[in-house]
């Protein structure tokens, strides 16, 4: 192999070094929500509500969108209905994102499972792409029902 193809080879490892080490820090991270509403005034709590959830009904509302075929959706999909039976002000909304690919395409959900996290005046705290750590959706949880792990 010549100088010029090792150089190469070595590029593209560290590149993708660096690629996967930037994506593990960011899978399930929750990114605080902007406060954006679109020009017909509907933001992501209204396309949220149009699918029928109902933050006021606790003190937070996790929504998550997954598919059939995730894996980690089921982990995480399980964690949260162990959390909702553990923790009285949490509800937990699981929305099937093949079967409503309008709300996908308007929420910008690119990856599943995505969460998103609405406190009971139906105000968007924020979102998650990817499966959160158990310890950290379990501390997130906890920090806004007001429950002590």
């Amino acid at each position: 192999m010549s100088g010029t193809g090792l150089l190469v080879l070595a590029a593209a490892l560290v590149l993708t070094a660096v690629a996967a080490w930037w994506l593990r820090t960011r899978d399930g991270r929750l990114r605080a929500a902007a406060d954006a509403t679109e020009e017909d005034g509907v933001g992501p709590t209204a396309v949220l509500e149009g699918l029928g959830v109902r933050p006021g009904d606790a003190d937070l509302t996790v929504v998550q969108f997954s598919t059939a075929f995730c894996g980690p959706c089921r982990t995480t999909r399980a964690r949260l209905e162990h959390l909702r039976g553990t923790r009285p002000g949490l509800a937990y909304v699981h929305v099937d994102a093949e079967s409503h690919l309008d709300a996908v395409r308007e929420l910008d959900v690119r990856r599943t499972p995505t969460l998103f996290w609405l406190d009971r005046q139906g105000r968007l705290l924020g979102r998650s792409s990817g499966a959160p750590r158990p310890e950290d959706l379990t501390a997130l949880v906890d920090a806004h029902t007001g429950a002590r792990a």
